[in-house]
């Protein structure tokens, strides 16, 4: 099946332009506001003239569905309105200075109204190009395409362009702990790709590590057979040994995730903290075994009602991991889980893969150095690499999964995504506060 259609509107290239009266050499706090989408925050530097050299960079993206852009296409057309762009530059405390950029901490320096271009939008996403829509210096406090109120002779160089940025979409048909089916998406046509199989692993393999190499697997339930000597110890205030494996349509396991780290209490509390999170080892099958691919550690924030997260990939033979995700969703209302960054080391594909690394892949992608069978290929890419909604408390969670395209060359690299999205799931039900009993097919027998 073919992805779906996605357009990014990406934000690059800021910077402010002040009078030689101001310090130079400091960075302003920009807030980048789209309507519909949460506000996105990012540095500018500060410089005195056009001809200084400004960083290229990405400081905000904006993603939609095409379905959706062209029901907001025809929703501006039938009101006659634009579709705009605002960002707001402030003053930010920087060090122990009581001033940023020459103004008081805090300050609103001015706002910039940019008019997003809808027609080039579409012609990017009918093209499959990358297309232009603003480029150049606007007054903040001028007028023109951009307007706003600020800093007298101030100018704020502003990047906006529209990239393609299709992706597979996935959805359970349940709650990953009902060992549903997942579908692939596209428009109003479905098909089952994977099912899962949600179970408990032997009690004596929790203390299992991040780094260990697993046996293949003979059933989804089976698949952690290295040996343990059984702990029977149990505390009452502790969650521990969910395992849930993926399946190719064959039956064939093709992804895992495992609770290698109970989710336990802190003393004294009925929460699992941040200082001692519970943590799931995302797994693929490689040469006979199963292969740490990413690990997940989750908790409860201790000031609000959130769930905070880490995700980390695990590059194959190294000690160091790879930080791709650090940050909370509301436990009460959900949320989405994604992982979408500007640069850095997307995750590896299948050793398995026939994927050609010459050709590159996406936007901004340039080919790895590295190569052979079962070796970590890290490409440097700007943009997005998955996302997964995530229901709050009490709702029932059919998790959503996006992958771009550029990361899914066979079906094991697809299934890691899908299995990391359960794992975060079922994270929101074992960081529950140990006074809530959970549902039934998340309890171990002697826990009935």
């Amino acid at each position: 099946m073919d992805p779906c259609p996605f357009v990014r509107i990406v934000i690059g290239n800021l910077a402010l332009k002040v009078s030689e009266s101001t310090e130079s050499g400091n960075f302003c706090q920009s807030k980048i506001k789209l309507k519909g989408f949460t506000t996105q925050i990012s540095a500018v530097p500060v410089i005195l003239q056009e001809s200084d050299s400004i960083e290229n960079r990405v400081h905000a993206c904006f993603s939609f569905k095409k379905l959706d852009f062209d029901k907001l296409m025809e929703k501006c057309y039938v009101k006659g309105r634009d579709l705009s762009l605002k960002i707001e530059l402030c003053a930010v405390k920087r060090g122990s200075s009581s001033t940023t950029c020459g103004w008081k901490t805090g300050k609103l320096l001015g706002s910039v109204i940019v008019k997003l271009d809808l027609k080039a939008v579409e012609n990017s996403i009918a093209s499959n190009k990358a297309c232009m829509i603003q480029n150049g210096w606007f007054a903040v406090g001028g007028s023109g395409s951009g307007s706003g109120s600020g800093i007298c002779g101030s100018q704020l160089n502003v990047n906006v362009r529209a990239e393609p940025d299709p992706r597979f979409v996935f959805q359970f048909d349940g709650e990953p702990e009902c060992s549903p089916q997942v579908f692939q998406v596209n428009g109003n046509v479905k098909q089952p790709v994977f099912t899962c199989n949600f179970g408990f692993r032997n009690s004596g393999e929790r203390n299992l590590r991040s780094r260990s190499s697993l046996s293949e697997p003979n059933t989804s339930t089976g698949c952690f057979s290295t040996s343990f000597t059984d702990n029977k110890e149990q505390s009452i205030k502790e969650r521990k040994g969910w395992s849930i494996t993926i399946h190719d349509l064959s039956g064939s396991p093709v992804a895992a995730a495992s609770m290698v780290t109970p989710f336990v209490a802190s003393p004294g509390t009925n929460k699992v903290s941040k200082s001692n999170p519970g943590a799931w080892l995302i797994l693929r099958p490689g040469q006979g075994t199963w292969k740490p691919w990413g690990r997940l550690e989750a908790w409860r924030e201790s000031t609000g009602d959130n769930l905070g997260y880490r995700f980390e990939l695990i590059p194959d033979g190294s000690i160091d991991t790879i930080t791709l995700a650090n940050s909370t969703i509301s436990s009460k209302k959900g949320g989405k889980f994604s992982i979408d960054i500007a640069t850095g080391a997307t995750p590896m594909t299948s050793p398995n893969s026939s994927f050609d690394f010459s050709s590159g892949s996406g936007p901004g992608s340039e080919p790895s150095s590295t190569s052979g069978s079962g070796s970590w290929a890290h490409l440097l890419y700007r943009g997005f690499i998955m996302s997964s909604t995530v229901d709050g408390d009490g709702k029932c969670s059919k998790p959503e999964v996006e992958v771009g395209v550029q990361h899914v060359t066979c079906t094991e690299d697809a299934a890691a995504f899908v299995a990391l999205a359960a794992a975060l799931d079922l994270s929101m039900d074992a960081c529950k506060s140990f006074s809530q009993k959970l549902r039934k097919e998340l309890r171990q027998p002697d826990q009935e």
